[in-house]
């Protein structure tokens, strides 16, 4: 990978646009780009750059293998944004270049344990999602073991998902995204993603039925 690259892709969110960036649309920012305008491209990845992390974290559980997906997947945009002729939305292209990353990470992972979010606090490192549901929780010991249950059953059901049904349950909970661009973007018809989030939800529902 481009050493260039990685670090323009990596500080793209950090850098404003410059001024008569602003006010373009995506259109204009994608014409822009396949003509060469690094800034316009840079604009391109500010606009997603997030949502693309998100969906890549939340799939993966890993900050170092959600990393490695954004460069690559820009690093794809970057390459071969030249091919891209608006049939379909830029946001749909680049979803389907994100969600076939992470099926390959998925299926090289197969049924390994998911990697649990940690950070750094004063007291040692701590599972982010434990600390969040502590909040939640406002610190009562029942509450938080409650919580602590539900996370971890609902990790080890998400473990046992089939590649795709994480990532269309992934995309349409946790993104809000609707069936139809779920479908357009793994390449598939709305009634396949539909019918795959349904079994996925039916397996959530069993393996949570003492909890709801």
């Amino acid at each position: 990978m481009s050493s260039q690259f990685t670090g323009q892709a990596a500080l793209a969110a950090s850098l404003p646009l410059p001024a008569d960036r602003r006010n373009m649309d995506e259109a204009a920012l994608i014409r822009a780009a396949q003509a060469g305008d690094q800034d316009a491209f840079e604009g391109l990845v500010q606009s997603y750059d997030q949502q693309v992390l998100r969906l890549a974290y939340n799939l993966l559980r890993s900050t170092e293998e959600a990393y490695d997906i954004y460069q690559e997947a820009f690093l794809r945009v970057h390459r071969n944004l030249g091919k891209f002729r608006f049939d379909c939305s830029f946001h749909t292209w680049l979803y389907r270049i994100v969600t076939n990353l992470c099926l390959d990470a998925l299926r090289k992972k197969k049924v390994r344990k998911e990697e649990q979010a940690v950070i750094d606090t004063s007291d040692g490192p701590r599972d982010r999602l434990e600390l969040a549901a502590e909040d939640r929780a406002e610190m009562d010991p029942q509450r938080k073991l409650f919580s602590r249950e539900l996370r971890d059953r609902i990790d080890g059901v998400l473990s046992e998902f089939t590649p795709r049904e994480r990532l269309v349950f992934e995309m349409r909970h946790y993104q809000g995204m609707r069936l139809r661009a779920i479908g357009e973007s793994l390449g598939t018809t709305e009634e396949a993603a539909k019918n795959c989030l349904f079994r996925a939800t039916q397996k959530m529902r069993v393996a949570l039925g003492d909890f709801v």
